[in-house]
């Protein structure tokens, strides 16, 4: 039956809602996002529209942030208002403020010295519409994305912690353009005659190269540890080629998931040994008995030692002198003094050179 229908009135059913400014608003929003190929359904769910730095200033402060952001959002819905001026505030809320204003699309700038330094908000071309999502919303989605990512990390390191089997060989850094078709050719023969197992071997994104080790066929049933105690029976075999060949730089045993995630590896156990366990493994420094001298035999280091000291007894000496020599206070007076006793020592010099020369001329004539 339709509503408010009788036997004299259709009811409602020819009528239609006018479209109101919400209305509009959709529907403009539709109409650009149809425009610039936006995918409205990206902007749902997990899709965060501010920024980290927004986010972390708006968990230090929540209260406060929800209030600024209603003025924002009160701003931007209203179509005559091109600017939005906010009250003096400290530095740190400017920032905020500032922060908020660039991810909603608007233009931002601080006005006025302090203490009257406040922000003024402006509506450019640049701005569409305010973020769907509030930013307690977005704050809510980052944590539980975090607790995720924690999650997975924690499993993966319980996965480890099981000491899962190892089921693959790890070549690191290999050598540059190795084919697989060449590498599964320069195996040893053991790879390829192991009973009951074949390999796969596959590249990684890190450019590593795994060779994997699963059941020939899909109805034999292995055991972790029967894959394990295989591979670790060719390892040697296998390292060997990839060390004489010079395929790859290193050759480890790993366990991979069946989506090549690498799960363990063995040179992961050797850094989870004890540091004691490492010092004790190790063998002791023997020690060596010190060289006798013999007499009157000195060392090398006794005679650097020497000259250093001596080196440095004249540097003292030569900054000693300097400190110990009086400061003139005329040197154009003291240049004088000394141009005067040069003259009178070269006066000297020449009556001595006359005198002797006049004894050598009376000691010839006679």
């Amino acid at each position: 039956m339709k509503c408010n229908a009788s036997k004299t009135s259709e009811g409602n059913g020819q009528k239609s809602l006018s479209c109101d400014d919400e209305c509009a608003r959709l529907e403009r929003n539709r109409k650009l996002a149809l425009a610039l190929n936006i995918d409205p359904e990206a902007h749902k769910d997990d899709h965060v529209p501010y920024s980290a730095e927004t986010l972390r200033m708006f968990r230090d402060h929540v209260k406060w942030g929800q209030e600024q952001e209603r003025e924002f959002r009160v701003f931007a819905a209203d179509e005559a208002e091109k600017r939005l001026r906010f009250k003096a505030m400290a530095p740190q809320q400017r920032t905020f403020l500032h922060s908020l204003a660039e991810d909603f699309g608007l233009d931002s700038e601080s006005m006025d010295p302090e203490p009257h330094r406040h922000v003024a908000v402006f509506k450019t071309p640049r701005f569409v519409m305010a973020p769907m999502k509030t930013l307690a919303e977005c704050v809510r989605i980052r944590l539980n994305a975090e607790a995720a990512a924690a999650s997975v990390i924690e499993e993966q390191r319980r996965l480890r912690s099981n000491n899962e089997a190892y089921n693959a060989f790890l070549l690191a850094h290999p050598r540059f353009g190795l084919t697989l078709d060449e590498l599964r050719s320069e195996l040893p023969a053991q790879v390829h005659s192991t009973p009951g197992l074949a390999f796969d071997i596959s590249f990684l994104p890190s450019e590593e190269i795994v060779i994997k080790a699963r059941p020939a066929t899909s109805s034999t049933n292995i055991a972790p540890s029967s894959i394990e105690a295989a591979v670790k029976a060719i390892k040697i075999a296998v390292a060997s080629v990839i060390s004489s060949k010079q395929l790859a730089s290193s050759c480890q045993l790993c366990t991979l998931d069946p989506s090549l995630n690498i799960l363990r590896k063995e040179l992961d156990r050797s850094v989870n040994v004890d540091g004691w366990s490492q010092v004790a493994a190790k063998a002791a420094t023997p020690r060596s008995a010190p060289k006798l001298m013999g007499v009157g035999e000195k060392s090398v280091y006794t005679v650097l030692g020497s000259k250093l000291k001596d080196a440095k007894r004249k540097k003292q000496e030569i900054e000693k002198a300097k400190e110990e020599e009086p400061l003139v206070d005329d040197w154009e007076e003291a240049m004088r003094k000394e141009e005067q006793q040069e003259e009178k020592e070269g006066g000297l010099n020449i009556v001595d050179t006359t005198i002797s020369q006049g004894d050598m001329t009376e000691q010839l004539s006679l």
